[in-house]
């Protein structure tokens, strides 16, 4: 009498019977289990556009989220959105204890902040608190994923001609937005036995972004406005390429690595400008160039305006040192090289979809 593995192991070999080994697989096999990713800042710029991809991907997806933060571009049924307070440990781990997931790409943030001390407060102890709480739950994570910033660097190598800034290269971040991103690095460059990577992208651009927005809206107005007589290098990444490395790194990040973001080419100042007016179809309008003591001036109006009425303004003394700064160049070779990153969307392409994205949703 033939054994119930013998009998397999006879259908499989001549073909045929079909039937029974579907009804076999869908009996005894078990289903697929669906990795599950925890996406933080889901409803900001670049978190959003993680989100979609782990859908595409077919990860069992989680948006973190505020209260008060806006659900428009988390519209997919799909998505299983779930409400974290990044300031308190201890409600992390009671918000996060009935959960487990393979990995986590903690993208929230705060790139803007009326008081420096919100810098720190949001991006460094809100990353404290959030891996205290995954290590205190046990989580068994694969992989942790910080989306950081190239602003940790801060002015270096700013002797012409530029040099590319490198990863081993000691930072010095001139921002308090950068400052509390590399503190949130330092950080988790204390911890032993946790699986984070660390990327560091260039300028982020694309659809749904707020602050390049700012400047092609000033285009469309008539307005380009410059800073500093100086040559400048700048670099750019497009969301997509962005969202690209996070799941390389996910996949292929070697743990603690520290991997910076571009899309692989260097720019001067005025390029960006010039796509925008091209993309914008070349209404008429003024170039200005400012020499750096009045930016210096008007961030320190917007600074004193901010702290007297309560309101964040765009100038601001963190805006000035970004805007002053002259190399932006950047060595992506690790992440090429490690993960397998390949930029696929150039400034001049990603421009024309960015403002087209603006136009077809009432931006412009």
């Amino acid at each position: 009498m033939k054994t119930f593995s013998s009998k397999i192991l006879t259908l499989d070999k001549k073909g045929d019977d079909s039937s029974f080994l579907y009804s076999f697989n869908r009996i005894f096999v078990p289903k697929i289990i669906k990795m599950k990713i925890l996406i933080t800042g889901a409803s900001g710029f670049i978190g959003s556009f993680i989100v979609e991809e782990a859908l595409r991907r077919g990860y069992e997806t989680w948006a973190a989220v505020r209260k008060s933060s806006s659900r428009v571009f988390l519209q997919d049924e799909r998505i299983r959105l779930i409400e974290l307070n990044l300031s308190s440990q201890q409600q992390l781990e009671e918000q996060l204890r009935d959960h487990h997931f393979d990995y986590v790409v903690h993208a929230a943030g705060a790139t803007k902040c009326l008081h420096p001390d919100d810098f720190f407060r949001i991006n460094t102890e809100g990353t404290q608190h959030l891996v205290g709480a995954l290590m205190a739950l046990k989580m068994p994570l694969r992989r942790f994923v910080f989306i950081s910033s190239l602003s940790i660097m801060g002015a270096i190598r700013e002797q012409q001609p530029y040099t590319e800034i490198m990863e081993s290269d000691e930072p010095h971040p001139n921002t308090a937005y950068g400052k509390s991103k590399l503190a949130a690095e330092q950080w988790l460059q204390t911890l032993s036995d946790f699986p984070y990577v660390i990327l560091r992208p260039t300028g982020v651009y694309g659809p749904r972004e707020r602050d390049y927005f700012t400047q092609i809206q000033s285009i469309k107005r008539h307005v380009d406005f410059a800073v500093g007589y100086q040559r400048q290098d700048i670099t750019f990444v497009y969301v997509t390429d962005v969202v690209q490395a996070v799941f390389l790194a996910l996949e292929k990040g070697a743990v603690g690595r520290k991997y910076i973001l571009s899309d692989g080419e260097v720019y001067q100042s005025s390029e960006f400008s010039d796509l925008v007016h091209e993309a914008l179809g070349r209404p008429w309008w003024i170039r200005i160039t400012a020499p750096i003591w009045l930016l210096r001036v008007i961030t320190w109006g917007g600074d004193w305006w901010g702290r007297l009425t309560g309101r964040l303004s765009v100038l601001n003394k963190d805006k000035f040192n970004i805007l002053r700064q002259r190399n932006w160049r950047c060595d992506i070779s690790p992440a090429r090289q490690e993960l397998g990153y390949e930029p696929q969307v150039k400034l001049a392409e990603g421009v024309r979809r960015s403002i087209q994205w603006y136009q077809e949703n009432k931006w412009l």
